[in-house]
């Protein structure tokens, strides 16, 4: 087990009693809120600690000197949340238990929420946040409310086109109580800005819509008060400051260039490991320390506790790997396959098929709906566009054009990974459950979700070479140990699944990794200790059935059971209702998801194998 340290509240009261001075203060506060984020992630698994700390200085500038009490603050951006939390926290805003609780049940979600005290809007979906800030800054004057709202936006955001559509009517309307902050850390996700989409002159192009523009050093405390001082004057138009700051800030071996290896930023995503915690916190401790001595004050008294191991799925299924070796495998045989990436391309597995056929990936940042259309263009001249991005932004995002490129009759494969409930630690913004109901009813859109790596690789491959119209393809991205095999003899036949367990009282229809393992423990379960016989079938085809085959592989069965990885309404148990002409019972999602641990998250949706089998029990019993 490992040791995780954390600055608690006590302390930063200390602190902020005994410097007067605002600059070194605010200086000594981040890096406090620095040690609390990075432990904060650490004990929850996963986060974004590059993020959060490249905008810890202005976060703590706002919330210590610069906000009044009706003033808003929320980031656009959002995968800063941890950060957002450990200032929350460190000021006594949020109860210190919470710094326990992140992404947890109950707890702090991965993205802001409202539903958390001081979260003023939801974010995580991108390029939403100027367009929110004019909504509330409307509200406030016909309410008579006069306060300043501080949004803050990442550098790859600016890439997304809400972003820009948003400027125009925020100038027009002369909103000068907005204030928008770009992060310019010069590093989106894994990769350089500029070496995805570069942004070219920011501060002339921001000028040009009509906004109050200035620039500066974003850890440099002293240039960020002097700039907010100079805005503080400006009442006509909106303001935006570019701050120029380093992705990992205050971790030398996380900072910028310094974080990279293999070409990929290591430290956008998920925890450190023990050996880079044990230096990061050992550096962040230090330099408080150093402050603090030269300040002659007393060090940190610092409160820590074990971290408690978490296992791993053994022999886990990883379906977006074998979608990753598939893809290479049919772009040699295919010189038509073109591979379209929405910033996405390590979590997407594209990465391979990028190194072999440089000329035939194609990078379009944040921008879905571009690239979409994009892919629409490509189909329209003989390509084979395969477009990629996680299925909550890939199906929603760019809903109209997808729809526009079925019109056009041609072909298109869209892949969204990290499609359903899990993982549910980032929160809502990414747990897509609402995909097979957006996309089902677009006319040649075959939608199919396979349940393994085996299914995932015969997927594709019918996608390319057997469907002559457009495929979606929805992956789950975690991998996931599965108790069940496919039928050595197994091809994938439209509408149709097969069979995994023998039953003669119910059967059970699910798809996916996720939901399909929990039904078959679920219907094992059952026979065990219930000697209830409960058939279980894998149907991968998510808005196309065969009637016939349905209606035969159902006929003596009075109980239908469906196991949704999506919301009830219009998910799959929805189409098999409807094509069989009779009720069933439906299990999936029926309000928001839930952020918190896989585990928890599947047993308060009662999507584990016990609940699952709770609910059949009772509706069979």
């Amino acid at each position: 087990m490992s040791k995780l340290f954390f600055v608690p509240t006590s302390e930063i009261n200390r602190i902020k009693e005994n410097i007067s001075d605002n600059i070194a203060l605010v200086g000594v506060l981040a890096n406090i809120f620095r040690i609390n984020t990075l432990s904060m992630i650490k004990e929850a698994g996963s986060g974004h600690v590059g993020t959060s700390f490249s905008c810890l200085d202005i976060m703590t500038w706002l919330f210590t000197k610069e906000m009044k009490a009706d003033d808003v603050y929320f980031s656009s951006k959002g995968h800063d949340a941890p950060g957002l939390y450990a200032v929350l926290i460190g000021l006594g805003q949020l109860d210190y238990e919470f710094i326990h609780k992140l992404r947890r049940l109950n707890g702090l979600p991965g993205h802001p929420d409202v539903g958390t005290p001081h979260i003023q809007a939801n974010t995580g979906s991108l390029g939403m946040g100027i367009s929110k800030a004019r909504g509330m800054a409307i509200a406030n004057r016909l309410n008579g409310v006069s306060s300043k709202i501080f949004v803050l936006s990442g550098d790859g955001e600016l890439q997304e086109g809400q972003i820009w559509e948003s400027l125009q009517p925020t100038a027009n309307g002369k909103f000068g109580e907005i204030t928008l902050i770009v992060d310019h850390n010069k590093i989106q996700s894994d990769i350089f800005v500029k070496d995805v989409s570069d942004l070219g002159e920011l501060e002339k192009k921001f000028a040009a819509f009509g906004w109050e523009v200035a620039r500066c050093d974003g850890h440099d405390i002293a240039a960020l008060k002097n700039i907010f001082e100079k805005f503080n004057i400006i009442t006509d138009r909106p303001k935006v400051l570019i701050a120029d700051t380093v992705k990992g800030k205050g971790v030398g071996l996380m900072e910028g260039e310094r974080g990279f290896a293999d070409g990929l930023y290591k430290f956008h995503s998920g925890a450190p490991s023990d050996e880079i915690y044990s230096v990061a916190i050992t550096e962040l401790i230090g330099k408080v320390n150093d402050t603090l001595r030269a300040l002659n004050l007393d060090q940190l008294r610092l409160e820590s506790n074990e971290l408690m191991p978490r296992t791993s799925p053994t022999n886990p299924q990883r379906l977006v790997a074998s979608f990753s070796d598939a893809l290479v495998k049919l772009g040699e045989e295919n010189e038509n396959i073109v591979a379209l990436d929405g910033d996405l391309a390590l979590d997407c597995g594209l990465l391979p098929f990028k190194a072999k056929y440089p000329s035939r990936f194609i990078e379009c940042g944040i921008a879905e709906q571009d690239m979409v259309s994009a892919a629409g263009g490509l189909a329209l001249k003989g390509k084979l566009p395969i477009v990629n991005s996680f299925a909550c932004f890939l199906s929603t995002r760019p809903n109209e054009q997808i729809y526009n490129n079925a019109t056009e009759k041609t072909k298109i494969i869209y892949v969204g990974s990290l499609a359903g409930l899990l993982p549910s630690g980032p929160g809502h913004s990414h747990q897509s459950v609402r995909d097979v109901s957006i996309l089902g009813s677009i006319p040649g859109l075959t939608m199919i979700q396979p349940s393994c790596e085996t299914e995932t690789a015969l997927a594709l491959e019918w996608a390319v070479k057997q469907n002559n119209s457009s495929s979606y393809l929805r992956l789950v991205s975690i991998p996931v140990a599965v108790p069940y095999q496919l039928p050595p003899d197994y091809v994938l036949t439209k509408g149709r699944g097969v069979k995994l367990i023998e039953g003669s009282q119910a059967i059970i229809f699910a798809y996916g990794p996720v939901m399909l393992a929990q039904a078959y423990q679920a219907a094992i379960k059952l026979k065990q200790e219930d000697g209830l016989s409960v058939a279980v079938i894998n149907l991968p085809w998510l808005n196309e059935i065969d009637q016939a085959w349905l209606e035969e592989i159902t006929a003596k069965f009075e109980k239908v059971f469906s196991i949704d990885d999506h919301y009830v309404k219009f998910g799959q148990g929805a189409l098999l209702s409807q094509v069989l002409g009779k009720k069933i019972t439906y299990l999936g999602l029926t309000e928001i998801p839930k952020c918190g641990w896989n585990d928890e998250v599947l047993a308060y949706h009662g999507l584990d194998a016990q609940g699952i089998a709770k609910t059949i029990r009772a509706t069979l019993q």
